[in-house]
């Protein structure tokens, strides 16, 4: 069987599971990027223990989501989110489950996630337990549903979100029922609370392929807070610097979405809204040498927000001479005279 580098603290956690006779296995994204030759950001495990079990067996845990029956281990290696096999009541709130059943096994465990790319694990000896074709779909670069796209969706409408970050992030396809699931479903999104927008949304701007993020767009996913409709040219999103304000400014200006539509932190609306603030902080020229060019208190000030605005045209031209010939020309001409 195939040996994977999994990090020290994982598989100690993995050995105490199993040597307390239980199943345990590494599961989801990690699997996921395994398998792509990527290094996992994190870990989660599956399990068969019940949480007061990992409670029990490990001495630094974190009760993140017991009713979920989701356990964090510190480890090591760094936190790792247990959790138990579980089968999913109903979703009411279109978010999440509103109860939770331990008394399954991995593969109904499985067949309740979102996307097949998402939907492996590995077995203690280092097989890839797949049922519903992850590594096909890992092949084709797709991201497609779990079993019912629609069924799926309807049951967490975040996933809609989720498929197209996955999709900018690993540079993939959305497969085509899966899609158009989306395109029916996509009304659900307005019960995704703002915080879990915003961040679904910047993932995908500081991915790979920013200009992805069009799709939430096109499939009316953003409309219950912005709606659009002409197909903004989003191309130049990825010559914006790949920092969640530069990215989330040039979103913003290509399509006219509303950054207080989100719960944003003042930092960010600043920045997207008075981009030249920021500028500022960045120009080549201090105010001292302005002073000495003859400029005085609110002057300074002034000149400073105009370099900015001027520097948002031409990102180019944030040298210490040329904004010196900048000035020059501003205050006396061009010939500097």
């Amino acid at each position: 069987m195939r040996s994977w580098p999994i990090p020290a603290g994982v598989a100690a956690l993995l050995d105490t599971l199993r040597g307390a006779g239980c199943e345990a296995h590494p599961v989801g994204g990690c699997v996921r990027d395994l398998l792509l030759g990527r290094t996992p950001g994190d870990y989660d495990v599956c399990t068969s223990a019940r949480p007061e079990q990992v409670m029990a067996l490990f001495p630094r845990t974190l009760p993140t989501g017991l009713r979920h029956g989701t356990v964090t281990v510190l480890t090591e290696s760094g936190a790792v989110e247990v959790t138990t096999f579980r089968r999913e009541g109903g979703y009411a709130d279109g978010r999440r489950p509103d109860g939770v059943r331990f008394d399954v096994g991995l593969a109904e465990d499985l067949s309740r996630r979102d996307f097949t790319v998402n939907a492996m694990a590995l077995s203690p000896e280092g097989a890839v337990i797949d049922p519903s074709g992850g590594q096909a779909d890992l092949a084709r670069r797709q991201i497609r549903c779990v079993g019912d796209p629609d069924r799926r969706f309807a049951e967490d409408a975040l996933r809609m979100l989720r498929a197209v970050r996955f999709a900018a992030q690993l540079d993939f396809t959305i497969e085509d029922a899966t899609l158009a699931a989306m395109r029916r479903n996509a009304g659900r999104t307005a019960r995704v609370s703002g915080e879990r927008v915003k961040a679904e949304v910047e993932k995908i701007l500081l991915s790979g392929r920013p200009e992805r993020v069009g799709l939430l767009l096109e499939l009316g996913l953003l409309e219950h807070l912005y709606p659009v409709r002409t197909a903004p040219d989003l191309s130049g999103l990825g010559a914006a610097q790949a920092a969640p304000g530069p990215r989330w400014r040039a979103f913003c200006a290509a399509t006219g979405f509303p950054i207080t539509a989100l719960p944003v932190s003042r930092a960010l609306r600043r920045c997207v809204l008075h981009p030249e603030a920021e500028q500022v902080k960045q120009l080549a020229l201090s105010g001292g040498e302005l002073e000495r060019l003859g400029l005085e208190g609110p002057q300074i000030g002034r000149m400073q927000r105009r370099l900015a605005r001027y520097l948002l045209e031409h990102p180019g031209e944030n040298e210490r001479e040329r904004l010196l010939q900048v000035v020059r020309e501003w205050r006396y001409g061009r010939n500097g005279l």
